[in-house]
């Protein structure tokens, strides 16, 4: 019922969709192996073996056949002992949820790790401030803010940029939100510090290239 509940959740999202679904360890690295997914979501509670263990054998295969598609993990469990969790990232987990947790938690995590697979592609040579906010800004589930941002108008900002999937600029998230540029503009690069929107450069004909947030 739960994988379920899950797998609905990560189908709802544009640009995901759900690869298979396994109900033991053992059957998780069989379809590892036959589907090749780009993300597993793992539970630590398994009937046959620990999703850490599970984590540690999809790892052991890749070293293994060097032209196995590499696979990320996330964490989605109610285990709650730290060094479990330090297990987890020790194993190469990217994040960890844990149990209860709304839908929202769950999707701005796959959100996160949408985001940090897209900078990456993206990327030749990493500068240090890009590995710095790759490392740095792994989302902790909750919408904390800086000092001097407010949440009624991070969501505002957030709507805005949701109602138009091939971006906006800080100018017109602006004007569709009633707010100034500078104002807009803080919030853009607050999200993109914490890897909820993707930046773009655009090219016109004359002047300087424009910044897209999506």
């Amino acid at each position: 019922m739960v994988a379920k509940l899950h797998g609905r959740c990560v189908s709802a999202m544009d640009g995901f969709a759900v690869a298979g679904v396994a109900h033991s360890g053992a059957e998780a690295l069989r379809a590892a192996e036959r589907l090749h997914p780009d993300l597993v979501l793992l539970d630590v509670y398994l009937p046959d073996m620990d999703g850490i263990a599970v984590l540690r054998e999809l790892r052991a295969a890749e070293e293994r056949e060097p032209a196995r598609p590499r696979v990320d993990a996330l964490f989605i469990t109610a285990a709650r002992d730290a060094e479990v969790i330090r297990s987890a990232l020790r194993a190469g987990a990217l994040h960890y949820l844990i149990k209860p947790f709304n839908q929202a938690a769950l999707q701005e995590q796959l959100r996160h790790v949408a985001a940090l697979r897209s900078r990456l592609d993206d990327l030749g040579e990493a500068r240090q401030e890009d590995v710095d906010r790759i490392f740095g800004t792994r989302p902790p589930g909750s919408r904390e803010l800086p000092k001097g941002l407010a949440a009624h108008t991070a969501d505002l900002v957030e709507g805005v940029l949701r109602a138009e999937p091939s971006g906006l600029s800080a100018t017109e998230c602006a004007e569709a939100g009633s707010l100034s540029r500078v104002s807009a503009r803080r919030y853009l690069e607050f999200f993109a510090d914490t890897g909820r929107v993707e930046v773009r450069l655009k090219y016109g004909g004359t002047g300087r290239p424009e910044l897209r947030y999506r």
